[in-house]
């Protein structure tokens, strides 16, 4: 790893039946955060098309060309009102809901002969306990779906385990937040909006930097050589 931790933050463009997603604006918002913290962190930010073409092209090219430590992925999860820390993606795909280039999937599982399920890992919980830090509803989450953000979690843990690819990865996926602030009102105060997402994402993306430092300095502890044979 570098001195400063590589973080890869992307997010998804609208797609059918979302004609606008919160995790574009998201993205383009931690990548302008100015704060001391992230002087020592270099933050790269991508934004899927929500196709599984876009996904197997575009992460592997992002990963040999900019090497990141960690991958902060975020997903609209537009029929929950809270914050989800995906805890493991599972190996399937569905073959009712056809992604913005009408893919024909051919297949209900993702890779054949492997598990049904793979694990983020227990740095899930850290990360959920930065965002609840920022007063936001998170909670950990047992499935992201079947969609383009399971899909994603997938080749991201998938990812982790190659050689010279990010040892973390962790998935998030946020509400369908209003466009525009919210006006005063009875119980407005209670809705999570924009601002509540850009503050637990800036807590997030933080906590991956810390746990991307401690991994690599316990990497290097046990490998002299430096050689990262995946997580």
């Amino acid at each position: 790893m570098s001195e400063k931790p590589r973080i890869l933050i992307s997010g998804f463009q609208p797609f059918p039946g979302a004609p606008y997603n919160p995790t574009e604006k998201l993205v383009e918002r931690l990548l302008r955060l100015r704060r001391p913290a992230f002087d020592s962190i270099e933050r790269i930010g991508h934004i899927f098309p929500v196709t599984y073409d876009a996904v197997n092209r575009q992460l592997p090219a992002l990963i040999e060309t900019h090497r990141p430590d960690a991958l902060l992925m975020f997903g609209l999860a537009a029929r929950t009102p809270f914050v989800r820390i995906e805890t493991r993606a599972r190996n399937t795909v569905t073959q009712i809901w056809p992604d913005a280039d009408h893919t024909q999937v051919e297949s209900r599982t993702i890779a054949s002969n492997a598990d049904a399920t793979r694990r983020f890992g227990p740095h899930t919980l850290r990360l959920l306990r930065a965002a609840q830090l920022t007063g936001v509803d998170a909670r950990l989450s047992l499935s992201a779906g079947y969609y383009l953000c399971n899909y994603l979690s997938w080749r991201a843990i998938e990812a982790t385990r190659l050689e010279n690819g990010p040892r973390l990865a962790a998935f998030i996926h946020v509400p369908l937040v209003p466009r525009r602030p919210i006006e005063r009102r009875t119980g407005a105060r209670d809705r999570m909006t924009f601002e509540h997402l850009v503050d637990a994402g800036e807590a997030l993306l933080l906590e991956m930097a810390r746990l991307a430092r401690h991994q690599a300095a316990a990497f290097l502890s046990a490998n002299p050589s430096g050689s990262h044979t995946g997580s």
